[in-house]
């Protein structure tokens, strides 16, 4: 069983003394403030009614409309995948499916995830159980639909000038989703699940740590061990630090740096109106945002749009610098900068759903016309690879020479 005396920190990689934590109660690393685990909380079958909660409510919030728009006198609806069919249909195919992905596939693959664990946890298929858990941890940065949420709000406020809005069942049914998935992944934990299948079907399996200076942490299912090749838990390859965690980073983050300029100077929307062929680069969407008295929604998309970007570019820029030139102080400041460039990544995403959205609500064919020009893939490439890079660094690498620093 997992009762092991002492844990290493997975964001830092300190050696911690577990302790007995009360229920609604969390355990977090004192060097990193990273949250090490909880305590007792909701069971796991709760999880599981949770998760299929959310899997019958992806029927009204995908297929019923979320709005209706009427156009010239057009009656338009528009469900949340429409925009995503659209771009796809209109030459956008990638960009398209990077908008369903976040938006649809994610939160259908993960609640579906947790519904198999329990699946596999009950039939000791051991294979299947580690996939459902490997694709909740590595998926759950990419959900967004609370991301979507605000974009359509937005895009409802844009469209509002030009045509009357009634609002759609499948907006409830949206809510009730974001809801009930956001309130998944805060209970759902992989350290809980294979606890769990541990306890039902490895008990065998004791990893006392004689020497806790030679343990390692397995990033799969979070279990501390001696040192060794592979987790004698979920049998997989373990390493003490992410293997090329620097070089891959280094080589999103400047790929994502050369695809940020054309995605700032190419027109990222077109408009077609009264004839008039209007193209938007981000920062002329913002200004004419702001010359129409949106200013509210000006201030969302400049943040998300650029702000956001740029700031993670340079973030996990000078992470990377101060870890290459050991940067022997403000360890937990720059444990701070990584953690806000995880939680802000999702949100450049923003831009895209609006152009998605637009492209529904305003028909083609008509008068009042709407397409996503190439900044738009630009600036999809530029949100894959900044996630990507904040996914490939390991931040036990900013402390690694915490402790020589603290003995010199």
């Amino acid at each position: 069983m997992e009762d092991a005396k002492f844990r290493r920190c997975h964001g830092c990689d300190l050696i911690v003394k577990v302790a007995i934590v009360a229920k609604k109660q969390n355990a977090h690393c004192p060097r990193c403030n990273t949250q090490l685990y909880r305590g007792n909380r909701i069971s796991l079958n709760s999880d599981l009614a949770i998760a299929i909660a959310a899997l019958l409510l992806f029927i009204p919030s995908h297929f019923f409309p979320l709005i209706t728009i009427k156009l010239f006198g057009v009656m338009i609806p528009a469900t949340l995948p429409s925009g995503s069919i659209t771009l796809m249909g209109e030459g956008f195919f990638m960009l398209g499916l990077l908008i369903l992905f976040c938006s649809s596939i994610v939160p259908f693959i993960i609640c579906s995830s947790v519904v198999t664990a329990h699946l596999a946890l009950r039939k000791k298929w051991f294979r299947l159980f580690k996939l459902s858990i490997t694709i909740i941890q590595h998926l759950k940065d990419w959900l967004m639909l609370d991301v979507f949420l605000v974009s359509f709000a937005i895009a409802c406020f844009k469209v509002q000038d030009h045509a009357d809005i009634f609002v759609g069942s499948g907006l409830y049914g949206l809510v009730l989703l974001l809801f009930v998935t956001s309130l998944l992944l805060t209970h759902v934990s992989a350290r809980r699940y294979w606890r769990a299948w541990q306890r039902k079907h490895q008990q065998h399996i004791e990893a006392p740590i004689f020497e806790p200076e030679l343990s390692v942490h397995c990033e799969h299912c979070h279990f501390t061990q001696q040192k060794g090749h592979h987790c004698i838990r979920c049998h997989s390859v373990i390493h003490p630090r992410k293997p090329n965690s620097i070089q891959k980073t280094w080589a999103y983050l400047l790929t994502a740096t050369v695809f940020i300029i054309p995605a700032n100077i190419m027109s990222i929307s077109i408009l077609l109106t009264n004839g008039k062929r209007l193209e938007d680069t981000i920062f002329s969407g913002v200004a004419g945002l702001i010359r129409t008295d949106m200013h509210g929604i000006a201030i969302i998309i400049f943040v998300a749009s650029i702000i956001v970007p740029v700031g993670k570019i340079l973030g996990l820029g000078y992470l990377l610098l101060c870890v290459q030139y050991k940067r022997s102080v403000f360890h937990r400041q720059r444990m701070s900068i990584y953690t806000a460039v995880k939680w802000i990544g999702k949100w450049s995403v923003m831009d895209l759903f609006v152009i998605s959205i637009m492209m529904t609500l305003i028909d083609r064919g008509q008068i009042l016309d709407f397409t996503p020009g190439l900044g738009a893939v630009a600036f999809a490439l530029v949100v894959v690879f900044t996630m990507l890079a904040a996914e490939s660094f390991d931040s036990r690498l900013i402390w690694d020479n915490y402790e020589r620093t603290k003995k010199s």
